[in-house]
């Protein structure tokens, strides 16, 4: 018997895990190259989005400066094709579990932003583990993160006006990047947004081991992603927070944070435990727990209720931090 609890999934939610479970392949390094491609792919029958939202959005691919000594990397750029002023910057990191992903998933959710003139968003193409293990995924998410505000003029954002976003292993290395930022002084970040982030390679809490063969990214499958990254390294005093941003223990002088997670999901506590860090720090933070939730719920199941709610608060502070003068720090 589990010895740590799973809440009940939201009912709405049970139909549409089961059939993501049945249609995803088993997650294994010896199978990585499928879900690679499963991911890249998509959901079978699952139409391409449209990222220029019927021509309202110019998408370009770019060739960028790498870490020094690394190879170039790709950005995705969402810019509006009609702009009355430099607009705020989104700076956006897919998930994947450290592993898997390109910058392309997780995208579309940012293209309306793009489409009512609000934000350029530029989405990165960071090397992915085992292949590469860290720091190249953190290093390449920060050099992209330069590079876009020193090109911010170019881009048509507003240069003390940029956020930065992630999902998932994206979140973790949005948290990660953006302390990289605050200790180098720069850029200045004015919001992070992290999405049921993967914050923590130790596996000691609750939340990281109640699932097992359940949900979506269970403490195998979570196990696995972080000794991909970190290899044996994993769950060591020695990790650095810009590998599992847990890990930092001065949170003070970040970025206003949106924070969120299921009640049940891998993520949770750590996801929790960092939103009481950050205020405890003296940052604005805005956490959610969405009740019955697993992972990724809300792009697997959208028409559910819970799913809504949580894509209009999200929204809600999206659309907030795109509008409002950026917050001074103290």
């Amino acid at each position: 018997m589990n010895a740590y609890p799973i809440p009940p999934w939201d009912p709405e939610l049970v139909q549409p895990l089961a059939q993501t479970r049945a249609n995803t392949p088993a997650f294994s390094l010896e199978r990585l190259e499928d879900r690679r491609h499963s991911m890249a792919e998509g959901l079978p029958g699952e139409p391409e989005p449209d990222l220029t939202a019927g021509g309202r959005v110019r998408v370009e691919e770019r060739q960028i400066p790498g870490p020094y000594g690394a190879p170039d990397i790709t950005v995705l750029i969402l810019k509006p094709t009609s702009a009355p002023s430099p607009v705020a910057g989104i700076y956006y990191i897919h998930g994947g579990g450290m592993v898997m992903g390109t910058r392309r998933n997780g995208v579309e959710s940012l293209v309306s932003y793009a489409a009512e003139g609000l934000a350029t968003v530029v989405s990165v193409e960071y090397r992915l583990a085992p292949e590469n293990p860290h720091p190249a995924p953190v290093q390449d998410s920060y050099a992209g993160l330069v590079w876009t505000a020193q090109n911010a003029e170019a881009l048509g954002i507003a240069p003390k006006h940029l956020l930065i976003a992630g999902t998932s292993a994206g979140g973790g290395l949005a948290a990660s990047t953006a302390l990289m930022a605050r200790d180098l002084s720069y850029p200045v970040l004015s919001h992070q947004i992290l999405i049921a982030p993967m914050l923590d390679d130790r596996l000691e809490t609750p939340s990281s081991q109640m699932l097992d063969e359940a949900g979506l990214w269970d403490r195998e499958e979570n196990r696995m992603g972080w000794t991909a990254l970190l290899g044996s390294h994993r769950g060591e005093s020695e990790v650095s927070p810009y590998a599992a941003a847990a890990r930092a223990e001065d949170l003070s002088g970040l970025p206003r944070t949106y924070l969120d997670c299921g009640s049940s999901e891998t993520f949770r506590d750590e996801a929790l435990d960092y939103a009481h860090r950050l205020s405890a720090a003296g940052v604005s933070v805005d956490l959610h727990m969405w009740g019955g939730g697993f992972h990724s719920f809300d792009s697997i199941a959208p028409e559910a209720q819970v799913s809504q709610t949580s894509w209009a608060v999200r929204d809600a502070f999206i659309r907030r931090a795109l509008t409002e003068r950026p917050p001074i720090h103290t």
